[in-house]
């Protein structure tokens, strides 16, 4: 199943810079497999596109998780 974002992802259209030599693979793994496991699905779905950096790429998971848990720890509640 493809990932409902394809038509406004950076890396799916070739916008990135410093795109791997993999990419095709990466496209295939999770643009139009596991979707629910890339990094760039991950980020947007819970910060929205605008909170997706430019140089994300699918298979950095552990950088999308660091970025959630510090949007999590910068959440403006000074008891946080």
């Amino acid at each position: 199943m493809d990932c409902a974002k394809l038509m406004k992802c950076p890396f799916f259209n070739d916008k990135m810079a410093n795109a791997p030599a993999s990419t095709s693979l990466l496209k295939m793994m999770y643009c139009h497999g596991d979707f629910l496991k890339c990094a760039r699905f991950i980020v947007s779905s819970k910060l929205g596109p605008e909170g997706v950096p430019e140089d994300l790429f699918p298979h950095q998971v552990d950088k999308a998780k660091l970025l959630l848990a510090s949007s999590q720890g910068s959440s403006g509640d000074p008891g946080a």
